[in-house]
This record gives C-alpha cells, sequence and structure tokens, in this order.
C-alpha cells in the first residue's frame, strides 16, 4: 500500500507542581501533565498515530513507563524515535490533524511554535499539521481541569 491512515488517543491527569508541554512546547500554567516522560498528550497521540498506520503497536510497547530511560524524557526525542521507525518500514508524514481537550490554558498563542517543533522533528512544512483546541465545555475531567485528551489522525505514505 501507498498510504496508510491512522489514529492515536492520549490522556494525561493535571497537577500541581508540573510542567505542562503540549506539542513540544512549554506552556504556562498552574498544573502540568503527569506522566513517567513529560506527558506530552499531543506528541503521545501522534506516535500512536504514526504506530497505529503500520500496525507496530503503540507508544507504551516501545517506550514503557517501566522503563527508567525513559523517566521524565523530552516527548520530542519519543516523536523522533517513532519517526524513525516509520521511516525504517519506508512511509513518511503526509499529514496530522489534531485535537487537543482541555478547559485551560488556551493554546491559541502557542500553536505555530508546536506547529514548527513538530514539523522540524517529521521534516514536513507546518501547513501539514493542523492542531485545534476545544473545551469540554465544563463537563467530564477535561472540564474539571483534572486532565487533558489529545486526538490525532496521521496519513503516511511509501517514500520507497
Amino acid at each position: 500500500m501507498s498510504y496508510r491512515i491512522g489514529s492515536g488517543v492520549d490522556f494525561h491527569q493535571l497537577a500541581e507542581g508540573r510542567e505542562l508541554w503540549i506539542g513540544g512546547v512549554q506552556i504556562p500554567h498552574h498544573k502540568g501533565s503527569l506522566g513517567h516522560s513529560d506527558a506530552d498528550v499531543l506528541l503521545h497521540a501522534i506516535c500512536d498515530a504514526m504506530l497505529g498506520a503500520l500496525c507496530l503497536g503503540d507508544i507504551g510497547f516501545h517506550f514503557p513507563d517501566t522503563n527508567s530511560a525513559y523517566k521524565n524524557i523530552d516527548s520530542k526525542i519519543l516523536l523522533q524515535k517513532t519517526s524513525d521507525l516509520i521511516k525504517q518500514k519506508g512511509y513518511g508524514v503526509v499529514n496530522i490533524d489534531s485535537t487537543l481537550c482541555l478547559e485551560a490554558p488556551k493554546i491559541a498563542e502557542f500553536v505555530t511554535q508546536m506547529q514548527e517543533a513538530i514539523a522540524n522533528i517529521l521534516s514536513i512544512q507546518l501547513t501539514d499539521i493542523s492542531i485545534k483546541a476545544t473545551t469540554t465545555e465544563k463537563m467530564g475531567f477535561a472540564g474539571r481541569e483534572e486532565g487533558l485528551v489529545a486526538y490525532a489522525t496521521v496519513l503516511l505514505k511509501k517514500t520507497d
């Protein structure tokens, strides 16, 4: 097949005293994501979408939280490693469509920085990366600011 599509989703709790990393960008906020790594919910969803497109399992399989090598790791490194796996299989990213679900903070002013971080790692254009956000209208854990969610869809194309 010359094209493959994958979807990914990730959830993280929010807690005081943690940094908030989304899309490879540190965002000022009084809460941050809890996780074994830097807990970048968007990059994790993108990794899962890329891996899923080629039936390679998920981020937890490749970068388990039981491995101390990944403790507090920058998720941009995980995205790079995932990109390397995709390239080894002869594929590259065509485009990404993603949605963040969080009540706060507002991310609009950080979207271009996120696109730049992702584009630099994946060697694609900013215009190939869609990052949208929505609130959950104060419903559920995201609405109560207890956590956040990211969804990503990635299209891959055979390169060789």
